[in-house]
């Protein structure tokens, strides 16, 4: 019977039905696709993973898409036909601004456009933030920015996008998500960037900490979490409700391009994390619980408020804790699934489909030998110990000693133990890095106590700096911050 009145339509309504139909299949591809869910790899670390190493653990988590904070051509052979989709960051916006030095990068590096199914360029991090301050490195960046797009395009790899990362620091008024707004210092360069960005059907690339998001703006710490039971909510324009960070977040960015005038940009969330050390409330079972609905709420599509049904790529951030990485918060270096060391540190599905698993190990990792350096009590001369106590934390990582963190709650002598074992570690446990003016000695019995894990480290693998060395840049210099902390701290100890 349908097919009798469908055939007795007039022709031209059955064109437009069938092209009616065609756009509804479109739509339905373009907007009912699963959210991609991405790792990133940074390498700010005293023992580098062996680039091999991580793509096999990226394939093992069953996750396809990828970041990493370098073009070394190392890291790049290692995911050459993978399969994984990668985006790779160029730090140095001097070395390409120009027509001429952008075409020869991509020359540079044609073999891993062809090999690699390479399909962004980050430039630089925190471009628009940092050009707040530096309008001639925001301008040199934008610059650089045209620049590799244009010789990507030219050199047939259109299909690869140049954008730039940016922090919610590059908001103002974001109270509610409908009061977001660029900021008026760098308005005029991010409205002619999207411009350019839409013509080249690129992304625009946001990052996302809830931790610091409720940190800085003092509000209850439930509202990081996105399992709906924050006792803090906003409400907004058209009905809009808000219980969590992350979709509020990503909402106040919509309304900022929409005023910026790109409401419609695809936008890619390039950060997203929770620390496990640090901070009160960063361990492993808040990142657990942070995670265990964060990626089914990614993959179901659900969208936000302002983005109803729209997937969100979303990158986790990272795949391994950073030791060497500078920082603001102490919890900049814990942001890793996997301690340095590649073992995993919680429960986590990086598929989205909330399976209760642990991250398969790294494999190929052999760990140095159960010894740690530990203190050996002789407080005579308090001061000399004071400055080894100093020397050890600013050339390792003492982070988890920071107020609220693994190992807050150490007594004196143990804080100088834990000192002196990550810096025994750092130094793949030399004899001399445990000899300390003679305050040190070498054990075999593990001092770890409570919460407190004195960790031992890999065996001595890739040591030298890799190409995301710029990324040290970013943040307060680190003897700046440690010799803040440290002072609170022996402060607080010796009294």
């Amino acid at each position: 019977m349908n097919q009798l009145i469908l055939a007795s339509w007039p022709s031209k309504i059955k064109m437009n039905l069938s092209l009616a139909c065609i756009i509804l299949v479109l739509y339905s591809t373009i907007f009912v696709a699963d959210a991609a869910i991405g790792i990133n790899w940074g390498r700010q670390t005293a023992h580098k993973l062996v680039p091999s190493m991580v793509v096999d653990l990226i394939l093992q988590n069953g996750i396809k898409h990828a970041r990493v904070y370098s073009t070394q051509a190392d890291i790049l052979e290692a995911f050459a036909g993978s399969g994984i989709d990668l985006s790779i960051t160029i730090f140095g916006a001097i070395q390409v601004r120009t027509p001429e030095a952008a075409k020869k990068w991509v020359q540079s590096r044609s073999e891993f456009f062809d090999s690699c199914n390479i399909s962004r360029v980050y430039l630089g991090n925190h471009v628009f933030r940092d050009g707040i301050t530096n309008k001639s490195l925001l301008n040199m960046s934008l610059m650089a920015l045209e620049s590799v797009q244009n010789a990507l395009n030219e050199a047939g790899y259109g299909r690869v996008k140049v954008t730039l990362p940016s922090p919610e620091g590059v908001l103002i008024n974001i109270t509610r998500p409908s009061d977001a707004e660029f900021r008026p210092e760098i308005k005029a360069e991010v409205e002619s960037t999207l411009k350019f960005l839409q013509a080249n059907n690129a992304p625009f690339v946001v990052e996302i900490f809830p931790i610091s998001h409720v940190i800085d703006n003092g509000w209850d710490v439930s509202f990081a979490f996105p399992d709906n039971k924050s006792t803090h909510v906003v409400r907004d324009v058209n009905g809009a409700v808000y219980t969590n960070v992350f979709e509020f977040m990503h909402d106040a960015f919509v309304w900022a391009l929409r005023k910026a005038g790109a409401p419609d940009i695809k936008i890619i969330i390039g950060q997203v994390g929770w620390p496990t050390d640090g901070y009160p409330g960063a361990n492993v079972s808040t990142a657990e619980r942070f995670y265990k609905h964060l990626l089914p709420y990614v993959v179901s599509n659900k969208g936000t408020p302002m983005r109803p049904g729209a997937p969100i790529d979303t990158y986790v951030h990272a795949l391994t804790d950073e030791n060497k990485m500078p920082y603001f918060y102490p919890f900049a270096r814990h942001w890793g699934i996997y301690a340095s060391n590649g073992e995993p540190k919680y429960k986590i599905d990086l598929t989205g489909q909330d399976r209760d698993i642990f991250p398969p190990k790294v494999k190929g990792i052999m760990r140095m030998p159960q010894r740690w350096c530990v203190f050996d009590g002789n407080l005579t001369d308090i001061v000399r110990v004071k400055n080894h106590f100093y020397y050890a934390c600013t050339h390792a990582d003492c982070t988890s000693l920071a107020y609220g963190g693994s190992c807050s709650q150490l007594n004196f002598v143990q804080n100088i133990s834990f000192a002196f074992n990550m810096y025994f570690q750092s130094q793949f446990q030399s004899e001399k890095a445990c000899g300390s003016d003679g305050l040190g000695k070498v054990v075999t019995e593990n001092p770890s106590t409570g919460t407190c894990i004195f960790p031992v480290e890999v065996v001595k693998g890739e040591i030298y700096e890799s190409a995301d060395g710029s990324r040290l840049g970013d943040e307060m210099p680190i003897p700046t911050i440690f010799v803040f902390l440290l002072s609170v701290l022996w402060t607080l100890l010796w009294d």
